[in-house]
């Protein structure tokens, strides 16, 4: 069977507001004076991974539901900068879309604008089937049109990734996608046992490879039973905002992973990447390239 996408990214779609504030928790106030501008930009988890492994050189194919509105707009011109081919299914209730507060340390509040979504919202089964069978691998974010595709997606033959990004470790809404997934990322952030929850992944679900990103701790990797901690990679400019640094270690790991590098190797790209994506402010949309990558892996040689 022809597998002519290296990787499918399901889900993820989206626009973000960007907004700088002088302090996270931001004290109440009637109002703020925005010295930086608030921007709207395209980009959410499922681009980013898919920005993130285009520019290291894999074929790239993101399916997920947009409006017909100027945020649906945005995230059409944007993958059609960067060269990436997009399926767009109708969603009347339009574009899924979020405000990021960011500050000056450069993290992060993100506010989630839910009403885009709709539980019947479905992707059409074929459509999955068909990019699914033409793909090496399936990267899945985590939104409810996407929990309905799992058992397709593992029918189809391709190797299954996912995010969970900050779970808890409870929430059973995560759990289908954490224990079909071959390859788990998930953030140390609201985890009081991080290996606890890392181990029952591979435990009750088929994930060989499980990362826990810890942010400027670096990360934790549970492969063949044994868990190793990742060093953090050195930032090569100062950091201004560390939103996309998660997706952009998701898709370094997936392009180190997919090339038959060891995990440790493949983890190794993923804290490169995340520190590169933290110098890159949150109004852009700039990935690291394989060539800067693969420099910088050297150096750690």
């Amino acid at each position: 069977m022809s597998r002519e996408i290296d990787v499918l990214v399901l889900g993820g779609a989206g626009v973000d507001t960007i907004v700088h504030v002088p302090r996270l928790p931001l004290p109440y106030a009637d109002s703020y004076m925005i010295e930086q501008g608030i921007r709207t930009r395209a980009g959410q988890t499922g681009d980013f991974v898919a920005l993130g492994l285009a520019a290291l050189g894999l074929r790239v194919h993101h399916l997920d539901l947009l409006g017909d509105d100027p945020e649906g707009d945005l995230v059409r011109a944007l993958h059609e900068e960067k060269g990436i081919a997009l399926t767009a299914i109708p969603q009347p209730a339009g574009t899924k879309r979020a405000v990021n507060l960011v500050g000056p340390d450069g993290r992060r509040l993100s506010l989630y604008d839910v009403s885009r979504s709709h539980p019947d919202d479905r992707f059409p089964e074929t459509t999955v089937r068909t990019l699914a069978e033409a793909s090496r691998h399936v990267h899945v974010a985590i939104t409810q049109p996407a929990a309905h595709t799992l058992p397709l997606l593992r029918a189809a033959g391709a190797t299954l990734s996912t995010d969970l990004h900050d779970w808890d470790g409870e929430n059973p809404y995560h759990e289908p996608f954490a224990y079909e997934a071959d390859v788990v990322f998930l953030s140390t952030t609201a985890l009081p046992n991080p290996e606890r929850t890392m181990r029952r992944i591979t435990e009750r679900g088929r994930a060989e490879v499980v990362v826990a990103t810890a942010g400027a701790k670096g990360a934790y990797l549970l492969t063949d039973d044994e868990l190793t901690h990742i060093p953090p990679a050195a930032p090569p400019a100062p950091v201004v905002d560390t939103n996309g640094a998660g997706d952009a270690f998701a898709a370094a790991f997936l392009y180190g992973w997919l090339n038959r590098e060891t995990p440790e190797r493949a983890a190794l790209y993923g804290t490169i990447a995340g520190a590169h994506a933290c110098t890159v402010p949150s109004t852009e949309t700039e990935s690291i390239s394989r060539e800067e990558l693969l420099k910088a892996g050297a150096r750690q040689d």
